[in-house]
């Protein structure tokens, strides 16, 4: 029943910026931690950031200072704020919810040229 339905990937230039979001249904608990992950072709999935229902963030050293993750409770949605994007963050995003049972979304690419 637990849905991720993902949205705002797409192609930007080096030094842009994409705002990603995940809205989710059918938790069962208010209480969680969602997180972000991505994987680039021929590669293993990692983790990029996370964040519990009461705020506290994590982030991957390789994002930090140019990602931000957030939380809206209220429409059960999360963001991943992507500014200064660079060509190695080119990768599918997906998003995940963990209640304790993990749940993914779908993913969405995010290509950065140049």
């Amino acid at each position: 029943q637990v849905q991720l339905v993902e949205s705002g990937g797409g192609l930007v230039q080096a030094g842009g910026s994409l705002r990603l979001s995940c809205a989710t249904s059918g938790s069962k608990s208010r209480i969680n931690v969602m997180g972000w992950y991505r994987q680039a072709p021929g590669k293993q999935r990692e983790l990029v950031a996370t964040i519990t229902n009461g705020g506290s963030t994590n982030y991957a050293d390789s994002v930090k200072g140019r990602f931000t993750i957030s939380r809206d409770n209220a429409k059960s949605t999360i963001y991943l704020q992507m500014n200064s994007l660079k060509p190695e963050d080119t990768a599918v995003y997906y998003c995940r919810l963990s209640d304790p049972t993990n749940y993914w979304g779908q993913g969405t690419q995010v290509t950065v040229s140049s």
